[in-house]
């Protein structure tokens, strides 16, 4: 018996092979596109969604946009080298499966003057439909309008620690090279294969991809900010123009200085740019969707990933909590907004990045989410991963009065298992009358989730629950009262879940509490707790 199941398993992962075999041969591209779109009437929301869609190969162009050899910023020149050998493979694949490679290193078209690939480019005829400015920078296109560029680059980008950066220029006068713009050549990792093309020209790479039918172009390369949006061969124009046009969003980079607004990590300015991209330009995919395993992160990326997912109607936190994050979260760590559906509250597109999170912050009241759904979160718990929850959800998958809708699942325990808490009802009526006062419970006051929290009492918005007696694992943090005569309740604590990993909840979570320096310090201490990570300075 035991011989059949190793046979039949044998089997299947043989099929396997031979269906993705297979579909390579073919020429084919399977890509999972990552886009957003409005997720409310004010254009202030965006909803991150993906599609899947199969590429001809044979109608695919790969540009590498400006990956040269050397670079006035040292920390561009690192970050490139560290990206070129991923790059190198994704092109090998691509090549591999019939699409056609153009390397577009700027202005260094003179080392490649006798190239076959320079050729190649030259001698594409002119198309028909050639447009108009299509040899031109393109800063800006109408779906743009809509939005508000999210970082200031307007300093040059360059992200050196001085000292190293003076080092670095002196160094570059000494090899004969231009401190200002060093680059001669496409860096030597990307291999330039016979059939490949070399064009930095707008209306060459044009010309090419109307020769060969190529509809759709893939994008990688550096600076995603810059050169990748504003080329001539660019994202902008070719997605103005009418390509079916994606960025390789793990295989770029930004010219960007933490010390510029909105000052988040370098890191982070570049998740600001793909944002904006997604909203506005073209939608992205990631390299190991083409070369499998994972998708490349850079070794200096230690920022914690945030997933925040969001489904309540009563607290409108997709507003509070998409600011806090902005505000809180995301110069040091990268951060995954997850909403409702506008139509069905029970839906959460977009949960999947729960896979790839290292914090779950969970505001959800009362869902029945589809099952698939609802177990990401169970495998997420499962997994030892760090929870954080405010307000509703300690009665986050819960249903009261209501019909379960069909193929969705419940999870009463959650509030149990997983926070740690005995949610069972409100203390006084709605109103100024039912608002909370909480103090720091004195044997927890040196946690660090309450580092520059006030010691003496404040009042806060929320209603108070009733959360007593929490679980054994609970460790209280905040206690709240309305009143002289209403018993104390544990406002905010710390727990460890079923599946063994850190749980911060907190029970405040209404509009005017968000407005609360101390509230949204304690939210963003516990989140960084709960990651493991020190408290930011205030």
């Amino acid at each position: 018996m035991k011989r059949l199941a190793i046979q039949t398993l044998a089997m299947f992962a043989s099929l396997l092979l031979v269906g993705t075999a297979a579909n390579a041969a073919a020429g084919k591209f399977e890509f999972t596109l990552r886009h957003r779109i409005p997720a409310d009437d004010e254009g202030k929301l965006y909803r991150t969604v993906t599609r899947t869609e199969t590429w001809d190969a044979a109608q695919t162009a790969v540009i590498v946009c400006d990956v040269w050899d050397s670079h006035h910023c040292l920390n561009a020149v690192r970050r490139v080298q560290e990206m070129a050998p991923r790059m190198n493979q994704f092109l090998i694949t691509a090549r591999s499966r019939g699409a056609l490679i153009i390397h577009a290193p700027s202005d260094c078209m003179a080392f490649y003057k006798d190239h076959p690939g320079r050729r190649l480019a030259e001698s594409a005829p002119q198309a028909p439909n050639l447009p108009a400015d299509i040899g031109k920078w393109c800063h800006r296109i109408p779906a743009e309008e809509r939005g508000t560029y999210p970082i200031d680059q307007s300093d040059g980008g360059e992200d050196d620690d001085p000292q190293e950066h003076q080092q670095w220029q002196d160094k570059l006068r000494g090899m004969g090279r231009n401190p200002k713009a060093p680059w001669t050549r496409q860096i030597d990792v990307l291999e330039i294969r016979d059939g490949d093309a070399i064009s930095d020209k707008g209306a060459e790479v044009w010309n090419l991809l109307e020769q060969r039918g190529i509809r759709n172009v893939v994008l990688l390369g550096v600076h995603t900010n810059m050169c990748v949006l504003g080329r001539p061969f660019g994202l902008r124009q070719m997605a103005k123009n009418g390509k079916r046009v994606v960025l390789v969003r793990d295989l770029t980079d930004t010219m960007y200085n933490p010390q510029r607004p909105p000052q988040v990590s370098h890191f982070s300015g570049t998740d600001l740019i793909v944002e904006h991209i997604e909203k506005f330009v073209c939608p992205t995919i990631t390299s190991d969707q083409l070369l499998g395993g994972r998708e490349m992160r850079f070794a200096g990326d230690r920022r914690p990933h945030v997933a925040l997912v969001i489904s309540e109607p009563e607290y409108r936190t997709e507003h509070s909590l998409t600011e806090f994050a902005r505000q809180q979260l995301q110069r040091d760590c990268r951060v995954s907004l997850i909403y409702g559906d506008a139509q069905d509250g029970n839906l959460l597109p977009g949960l999947e990045v729960l896979n790839s999170a290292d914090v779950a912050l969970i505001s959800v009241r009362r869902r029945a989410l589809p099952k698939a759904q609802l177990d990401l979160i169970r495998k997420f718990v499962a997994d030892g991963k760090p929870v954080v929850g405010i307000r509703t959800a300690s009665h986050a998958f819960d249903i009261r009065n209501a019909k379960l809708p069909s193929g969705s699942a419940l999870w009463p325990e959650f509030d149990r298992d997983v926070l740690g808490g005995n949610y069972h009802g409100h203390h006084g009526s709605r109103g100024p009358e039912s608002q909370a006062v909480v103090w720091v419970e004195k044997a927890a006051a040196t946690h660090p989730i309450l580092q520059g929290i006030p010691t003496e009492e404040f009042r806060v918005h929320s209603s108070l629950y009733k959360t007593s007696p929490l679980g054994p694992k609970a460790t209280v943090l905040l206690m709240g009262r309305v009143g002289a005569v209403q018993p104390h309740e544990p406002v905010a604590w710390t727990n460890t879940h079923s599946g063994g990993g850190r749980v911060f909840y907190c029970a405040l979570g209404a509009p005017g509490d968000f407005a609360l320096p101390a509230f949204q310090r304690l939210l963003a201490n516990g989140i960084r707790w709960a990651a493991g990570r020190e408290a930011a300075k205030p």
